[in-house]
């Protein structure tokens, strides 16, 4: 179960800077904030305090955390946090409707994904560059493609059948999708115009995309894979 925040702690939280999270406090304050999964400390120096996603949602509603995340020593590691250590998630296209998949706080949570996958490809690089993907990324394919799509403001497709979607069920937006080969995924879209802004999308973080037609339906389709160099 997780800690609650002191009155110190969460006075500390609600004057995080509110588009970026960070946070100014003593240490004891900022270090007691990470142990309640409210706060992680950048890897890189200065090593400045930001607010978590749970962090962001304690200051907005003034409740509690939802679930319990990430403790001190987690927040150590290289894997993209807040991202993959909390309930965030890359929406891949096609998942039921759920409360807080859209607004402001959603926008803020794929943001800071974002950028936390930026600088994770930034830590990992060997030239530090953050212009292709990285090994977390070629490992989770699915989830990085859609991320790179919705951190831009695509639209993922709702469940089959919503939005007027067509016969495999696009629902309007994109759709991830793995394949058979083993480093690339299928994105799908509801038309052409909408693939080729997908595809700017993709090459401009560092995918290798290409356009196909489906044997059956004949609907054109996009095949990406993360660029090596």
């Amino acid at each position: 179960m997780a800690l609650s925040p002191t009155p110190a702690q969460r006075r500390v939280a609600e004057a995080a800077d509110p588009g970026t999270g960070r946070l100014r406090g003593t240490e004891a304050q900022l270090a007691g904030l990470v142990k309640r999964g409210l706060a992680f400390r950048h890897p890189r120096p200065p090593h400045d305090h930001f607010l978590t996603s749970a962090g962001h949602r304690i200051r907005e509603a003034g409740g509690e955390p939802e679930i319990p995340v990430a403790s001190a020593a987690a927040s150590q590691d290289v894997s993209p946090a807040p991202a993959a250590r909390e309930v965030f998630a890359a929406r891949v296209g096609g998942e039921p409707s759920v409360a807080g998949a859209a607004g402001d706080a959603r926008l803020r949570e794929v943001r800071g994904a974002w950028q936390g996958l930026l600088e994770l490809r930034r830590m990992t690089h060997p030239d530090g560059s953050t212009d292709r993907p990285c090994a977390w990324e070629r490992s989770h394919l699915v989830r990085a493609a859609a991320l790179a799509l919705e951190a831009a403001g695509h639209r993922p497709a709702g469940p089959d059948g919503d939005d007027g979607g067509d016969e495999d069920g696009d629902g309007g937006g994109y759709r991830v999708r793995a394949t058979p080969q083993p480093e690339a995924v299928a994105v799908h879209g509801p038309d052409a115009s909408v693939l080729r802004a997908y595809t700017e999308t993709l090459e401009r973080a560092g995918w290798h995309v290409g356009e196909h037609t489906e044997p059956r339906s004949r609907a054109r389709y996009l095949l990406a894979s993360p660029r090596k160099v």
